[in-house]
């Protein structure tokens, strides 16, 4: 966790409202930081339903194994997170770790060890102690009431800046419903489902195979769509909890995601992913500029998808944008280097509106001055139009400066 907070961050951080149903508490384990709370715990009403979608990396820590097998069961009565240490590449020892932490969470709350829902972050390939949970939990689950959301976000950062909560309401039948979420995560950004961690609560009443499926598709043009460096994390998690509060209030029952009732809640929660995977992109480790991509008149949205990306993740583009440099010959090599179909003598490339390169050259009216002036804004916009179809998407991304090398060089140390 990072003293000086990154200038692109918002200008305020806001504390969601309490969630019906859901209880949070933090405390300080110790797992590798001093000085600052490492653990968070949520202890939900009984009939709470969950979704998660986690990282697809064929490495993934023994928290992702344990929450992808206990999802299916589709209820959770509680979850744990932690801050320091990932669990990750720790072998027997690292599901060990995990049995003893979701028992001690368990007893703590009231329920069984399979209903706690569990996340780690931090180094990878460090044994655990979850033996300094031992009396904490137990403390963190007496003091846990409803709130307390921006407080919850701190605790789970690492190289974060500052803390990412976002919440939004939306109608379900004549009832209100609420949807507040947490996320974390700086660095090791690629998702290939969610980010590092995020949590989402609701009090809206949703079986668990819709909100599973609202969830996924949640995920595709928001989490999915952020790159910070091009590494998917082996701890990537999102987990959304639904606990049927509202249905008190005249919320009906939602059993399918195709429910016309849905169509509020469905904006709303793809609202509160876009802002928390925004927030996810701002914090880039030492970026100083968010930069937007956009591709259009691919052959597929899919194509637009994978050039996009191919952009973002280009460490040659990223440091022209730290270096307020609009290098569209870089731009033209990331473009042909995706391995989708492309003509260069088709291609129109813009920085922040002004373009800069048309139809395989450099744009007629380019202006150095003008163009660099623009490239000065905390914001940058870079439009990449190949003229071959109607696929279109649009993906966030950060530049690539000397701080993320002294962040990562010195991170495990």
């Amino acid at each position: 966790m990072s003293t000086t907070v990154s200038p692109l961050a918002p200008k305020e951080f806001i504390d969601p409202p309490a969630i019906d149903g859901v209880r949070l508490a933090t405390g300080s384990a110790g797992i590798k930081y001093k000085g600052r709370t490492d653990v968070l715990l949520a202890a939900f009403d009984k009939g709470t339903t969950v979704a998660g979608v986690f990282t697809r990396s064929k490495c993934p820590s023994a928290p992702v194994e344990w929450c992808r097998e206990q999802v299916k069961r589709g209820t959770a009565f509680g979850l744990v997170v932690n801050s320091g240490n990932a669990n990750a590449f720790t072998g027997k020892n690292g599901k060990d770790q995990v049995r003893f932490t979701t028992k001690l969470a368990g007893k703590a709350i009231g329920c069984k060890p399979s209903e706690v829902f569990i996340a780690s972050t931090g180094v990878i390939g460090e044994p655990l102690d979850a033996k300094k949970f031992d009396g904490v939990l137990e403390e963190i689950v007496a003091r846990a009431e409803p709130g307390h959301f921006l407080e919850a976000a701190r605790a789970i950062m690492t190289t974060d800046t500052f803390p990412k909560t976002a919440t939004a309401t939306a109608k379900l039948g004549k009832a209100t419903v609420t949807i507040c979420g947490i996320a974390k995560g700086a660095g090791m950004i690629a998702p290939d489902m969610a980010t590092m961690l995020s949590f989402v609560f609701t009090d809206a009443p949703i079986a668990a195979k819709a909100l599973q499926k609202l969830l996924s598709e949640g995920v595709e043009d928001t989490f999915n769509a952020v790159t910070i460096d091009g590494d998917t994390s082996t701890s990537d998690t999102l987990l959304l909890f639904a606990t049927g509060a509202a249905a008190k209030r005249g919320a009906p029952n939602i059993t399918k995601a195709k429910d016309p009732a849905l169509k509020g809640f469905r904006k709303a929660l793809m609202g509160v992913l876009a802002n928390l995977s925004e927030q996810v992109a701002r914090d880039g480790e030492g970026a100083r500029k968010l930069v937007e991509i956009t591709v259009e008149g691919a052959k597929s949205k899919q194509s637009a998808r994978r050039i996009a990306m191919s952009i973002a993740n280009s460490p040659l583009v990223k440091t022209a944008i730290a270096g307020e440099d609009a290098n569209w010959g870089r731009v033209v090599m990331a473009v042909g280097k995706a391995g989708e179909p492309a003509d260069r003598d088709k291609l129109s490339i813009w920085f922040n509106g002004i373009r800069v390169a048309h139809k395989g050259a450099r744009d007629p009216s380019y202006d150095e001055a003008e163009v660099s002036e623009a490239m000065k804004k905390p914001e940058i916009a870079l439009k990449v139009a190949l003229g071959l179809g109607k696929g279109k998407d649009r993906v966030l991304t950060c530049d690539l400066t000397k701080e993320y090398v002294a962040i990562n060089g010195d991170y495990r140390s």
